[in-house]
């Protein structure tokens, strides 16, 4: 399959996943996770930790019960904010299959040093994401803050040039 192609069936995908997601108004990142473990009747639990430079900024980890973001807490709010999207891409795409754990050991480790190695070993169910898989996820997170910033938008227009003369004025008052 050429790259072109396997991009276009990549865009598509992520934007038909996004355009079915009942997003919350207003727009909060935490309240969409948990809608979405409501509809898929799964807990996903959040685990906020801080930032390491040898760690990555987020992780999913599956276990029998419930899925787990970890995520550095102790970012900016937009940041925290894509960080959590994408990683909950990685739930709404499918990626959570069980695979290799040693790399994803490691990473939790780092992120989560308080936790014995061998319970981090005994919760990790997913695969290290391969490239298409993180783009994927990538696309996702950037799809939705997309949409609900087009949404915001729209909302935020004035409707008529009397409101758009409100506006302006509103402007030089304030």
């Amino acid at each position: 399959m050429s790259n072109d192609r396997s991009q276009t069936e990549l865009w598509d995908r992520c934007q038909s996943t996004v355009e079915q997601l009942d997003l919350p108004d207003p727009f909060d990142a935490e309240v969409f996770i948990g809608v979405l473990a409501r509809e898929r009747g799964r807990p996903i639990g959040l685990l906020p930790t801080t930032a390491r430079p040898d760690a990555p900024c987020g992780l999913v980890i599956t276990t029998r019960n419930a899925d787990w973001i970890v995520y550095c807490s102790d970012t900016n709010g937009l940041h925290r904010q894509h960080i959590l999207l994408h990683e909950a891409a990685h739930i709404l795409c499918g990626h959570t299959e069980r695979g290799d754990d040693d790399m994803m050991a490691a990473a939790a480790r780092r992120l989560m040093p308080h936790l014995p190695a061998e319970l981090v070993r005994s919760v990790l169910g997913r695969t290290v994401y391969s490239e298409p898989d993180e783009r994927e996820a990538e696309l996702v997170a950037s799809l939705i803050l997309q949409r609900v910033a087009r949404r915001d938008r729209h909302r935020s227009r004035p409707t008529d040039r009397a409101s758009t003369l409100d506006a302006l004025f509103a402007v030089f008052e304030g």
